[in-house]
């Protein structure tokens, strides 16, 4: 007794239909958006201000390594936040 079963299409926004392949991603690659290069902008920023600020007027170094790396982490859980936020609500067609 042959079964019906039903086609298979694609939708228009790259979803498919039950029992077919999923085509479309949660959202774009991390290295593909502006935020991951705005975080290394904003990191290698941190970093470079942590080592320039030094002993020049005797006060010693105000921007000490420990502050910098404070920074940067809370940088790296803005970030982490954002690719969340992200991921939570956009798609991305596969390239197939």
């Amino acid at each position: 007794m042959p079964v019906n079963t039903p086609s298979q299409t694609a939708l228009p926004d790259g979803a498919a239909t039950a029992g077919s392949p999923r085509r479309t991603t949660e959202s774009k690659a991390a290295f593909k958006t502006t935020e991951f290069v705005v975080y290394l902008v904003a990191v290698a920023g941190v970093l470079i201000a942590s080592y320039l600020v030094g002993d020049g007027d005797g006060r010693g170094d105000v921007f000490l390594a420990d502050k910098a790396w404070f920074y940067v982490t809370l940088l790296t859980i803005g970030y982490i936040i954002s690719r969340g936020l992200a991921k939570a609500g956009s798609r991305e067609r596969y390239d197939t």
